[in-house]
């Protein structure tokens, strides 16, 4: 793998466990989820946002996991994307769903072969 592909996933893990303790412990992440209307979903969000990270250097070990968790972190960040979209918020706000989705699609073609 390429200095790329170990800073995508570098970036990937740091930013998944700050976001993923963030939906788990922070009360802000707690007013997000409940102006979503998707309060019940909050702390399965956060859970799925670290093992994801977890995944990604465990895939170092492994590297199918490298794929698996990168490929639902992708599809986490795409359905935020929907959400995002739904309740109207300003393009600006999501860029680093956006960014995330990018990096993790990024780690599945990389991780898996596919496109070399």
């Amino acid at each position: 793998m390429g200095l790329e592909y170990h800073i995508a996933n570098a970036v990937s893990i740091v930013l998944f466990l700050f976001y993923g303790i963030a939906c788990l412990f922070a009360g802000g992440m707690a007013d997000e989820f409940e102006r979503y209307g998707l309060s019940r979903f909050r702390r399965v969000t956060g859970a799925l946002e670290v093992c994801g990270a977890v995944g990604l250097l465990a895939g170092y070990v492994m590297p199918l996991l490298s794929v698996v968790s990168a490929g639902g972190l992708s599809t986490l960040m795409l359905l935020g994307l929907g959400v995002r979209v739904k309740v109207r918020d300003p393009v600006l706000e999501m860029v680093p769903a956006a960014f995330l989705l990018v990096v993790n699609t990024f780690i599945v073609v990389r991780a898996s072969g596919w496109l070399g």
